[in-house]
């Protein structure tokens, strides 16, 4: 076969899974400027980016021009994810693939406007997390790509060289680019706001600050850990105060992982564990004790209050649902 056969063979199959992606694709109308695009769960449902939905009036405009009315289900602001419920179960539902490759081909769509699908290709370039958004929160994974972000393509997929979803893309997250929230973490966030109008988030009640751990607390604690957060504060009331966790206290560990930093212990709290009853390792005293605790669930209004430490700072403050 020759190269130009390859390229043109190389064309045609990138053409054809936009056209099979295209299917799953359609325009979200929610705000004053651009619409926006948005991708299809299953029928009825449309995943798109929070920021993008903007308007109590929501239109959204499948890819055989039906024009349908929707409600918002629920928002999340961590991976800046909206559920769109549409007025009738419509629209195709897209196939995922929740096993993206750097360096694999990837093209980026959106259907921001009545003239069809629109893409844009490159490759899957970083694959990572969790890193901190602008909202103050922690994304849990995400990838970057190369291809370009048109405007009106938030909301909308990457999807691989099959037309398979990677991800949903968004600028809304204040990273200084486009981020892909992947496949896997955007349809477990779609689930949760199906069921429950947001993502569960554990919320502790402890104001804390990264500490060094003193080198006889090191020995004490049997392993390599040179980091811990120091309890600077307990919420009345709160999932810490009715554990006995005190001021003084050095958090090190959760549920049997390390916990070295802020951003560690966000981890966990996201991690499906609200309810729970988890052991918390603390240093009291330089000596190791399990405290056990049973994790609350982080309400909007605390959310908002929910910052990281100052970004260059090693030694910083975080509030896990204290309130000011």
């Amino acid at each position: 076969m020759s190269p130009n056969s390859d390229l043109q063979a190389l064309s045609s199959a990138l053409a054809a899974a936009v056209q099979s992606a295209g299917a799953s694709v359609v325009t979200v109308d929610a705000r004053q400027r651009f619409p926006a695009s948005g991708v299809v769960t299953e029928p009825g449902l449309v995943l798109t980016a929070s920021h993008v939905v903007q308007e109590d009036e929501i239109k959204v405009t499948l890819p055989d021009g039906d024009e349908l009315n929707a409600e918002l289900l629920g928002r999340d602001s961590n991976s800046d994810l909206a559920l769109l419920k549409l007025s009738a179960q419509k629209g195709t539902a897209a196939q995922t693939n929740e096993n993206p490759q750097i360096g694999q081909l990837a093209l980026a769509l959106g259907r921001p406007t009545a003239e069809g699908v629109q893409a844009s290709l490159g490759i899957a370039s970083a694959i990572g997390g969790p890193v901190r958004t602008h909202h103050g929160g922690l994304l849990e994974s995400y990838l970057r790509t190369d291809a370009i972000p048109y405007p009106g393509f938030s909301g909308g997929p990457l999807v691989d060289a099959e037309g398979r979803v990677l991800g949903i893309n968004t600028s809304g997250l204040g990273m200084g680019a486009s981020l892909t929230i992947p496949a896997k973490l955007a349809w477990q966030i779609a689930k949760a706001l199906e069921e429950h109008g947001s993502v569960k988030r554990g919320y502790l009640g402890v104001r804390s600050q990264l500490v060094e751990i003193a080198e006889d607390a090191r020995k004490a604690l049997k392993r390599e850990q040179e980091t811990g957060l120091l309890i600077m504060g307990v919420e009345k009331n709160s999932p810490a105060a009715a554990a006995g966790l005190i001021v003084g206290d050095i958090i090190v560990g959760f549920a049997g992982q390390s916990i070295s930093d802020h951003d560690e212990l966000l981890l966990q709290l996201n991690s499906g564990v609200v309810g729970k009853a988890i052991d918390l390792e603390v240093l009291r005293g330089g000596k190791p004790q399990v405290v056990k605790v049973t994790i609350g669930e982080q309400a909007e209004s605390r959310e908002q209050h929910f910052r990281g430490p100052i970004r260059g700072r090693r030694f910083g403050y975080h509030h896990w649902g204290w309130r000011r």
